[in-house]
């Protein structure tokens, strides 16, 4: 009979193998180079002009829901911008928008969640994430609306942008994030490689032009270290979270949780976006931990808790409410913390609603 300690060891290194096998090798390696290239060739200065609160809502909001994905890719990253937004005058409104936003929507969470989770809920990440963070940075807005008067007051007119010296055609950007778009779609997708490897083959020979042709030497460096800093910073946690979960599953088997994730109930849904409130999990730890922990990958737990989670754990966490607090102040968090809880748990109950 196999002692705990070694079939704990066992299951670990068992998980691990499946993660890299099924989903890393095929799915981030391509998702890293994309996350990279949005930190080298998009400019972060330009996002920044509009979380003024002289800015329009409709701009400023939109663009502070999605930048999470130009600007960062996890909470420890995003809360340094936050502050410095604070500092800088930005709104309230927008600066709780794009911190809430930033780490669910970037494309590494979002990838990897629909590869390991399924694409119906990793869609519905992105878009509730999208939706919550603009209610929630509204809702905080009219809260604390003198805020916002005061900010107006002794801010400073923002310096104009420099202006651009590209002379590179507006097109190929965004024809190389399509290309590299377009080899990570086709590089998970369940295809004959005899099929696949030739449009990979192409897709590829395309990104080589755009560089070759249309891109800097210096431009093309920082892309490979942008690639490379996101690469060192989040896989190692992957891989030893990942190991430890597995570990962990040994002695606490996702049947463990089903009693309480296992129905998507209004109840369910509230204790999954209190657990993610207070859980602190690094970027991309919190789809193993969904999956293979809680059991949602087994039948274990339900599609409404699961979203609660996702769209509360990697957005606040208990450490982070403690540094947020220090920027914005006690009673501001604390509502701030009320609120996603209590909008992440109806998200995750009308979403298991909709599918269940």
């Amino acid at each position: 009979m196999t002692d705990p300690l070694t079939g704990s060891l066992i299951l670990g290194w068992t998980t691990l193998a499946e993660y890299l096998a099924e989903h890393v090798l095929t799915c981030l390696i391509p998702a890293f180079f994309i996350a990279g290239g949005i930190a080298a060739f998009i400019k972060k200065e330009a996002i920044m002009r509009y979380f003024s609160p002289y800015a329009k809502k409709p701009v400023a909001y939109g663009i502070a829901s999605v930048s999470g994905t130009v600007l960062a890719v996890c909470s420890c990253t995003i809360l340094p911008i936050f502050a410095g937004l604070f500092k800088r005058g930005s709104g309230i409104g927008p600066a709780i928008t794009f911190v809430y936003a930033g780490p669910a929507i970037n494309i590494l969470a979002v990838v990897y969640t629909a590869k390991v989770l399924g694409f119906d809920i990793g869609l519905a990440r992105a878009v509730f994430a999208i939706i919550l963070a603009i209610a929630i940075g509204l809702i905080m807005a009219v809260l604390f609306r003198s805020d916002d008067e005061a900010t107006k007051r002794k801010m400073a007119a923002m310096p104009p942008a420099p202006a651009s010296d590209d002379e590179r055609p507006r097109w190929i950007v965004p024809l190389f994030f399509i290309l590299l778009i377009g080899i990570l779609i086709v590089g998970t997708a369940a295809i004959d490689w005899m099929i696949k490897f030739p449009i990979l083959y192409a897709l590829t020979l395309g990104v080589a032009y755009l560089l070759i042709y249309h891109f800097e030497r210096d431009e093309v460096t920082e892309w490979g270290w942008e690639t490379w800093d996101l690469t060192k910073k989040i896989v190692p946690i992957l891989l030893i979270g990942t190991f430890a979960l597995g570990m962990l599953a040994f002695f606490l088997p996702p049947e463990t949780f089903a009693p309480y994730f296992g129905e998507s109930t209004l109840q369910a849904n509230l204790l999954a976006s209190f657990v993610g409130t207070i859980l602190y999990m690094p970027t991309l730890l919190e789809v193993p931990v969904i999956g293979t922990t809680f059991g949602y990958t087994s039948g274990m737990m339900a599609q409404g808790p699961a979203l609660a989670l996702l769209l509360s754990g990697p957005t606040v966490s208990l450490p982070s409410l403690l540094v947020i607090s220090r920027i914005m102040g006690m009673k501001k968090t604390v509502v701030y913390a009320g609120i996603v809880i209590i909008f992440s748990a109806l998200a995750g109950f009308g979403y298991g609603l909709l599918v269940g």
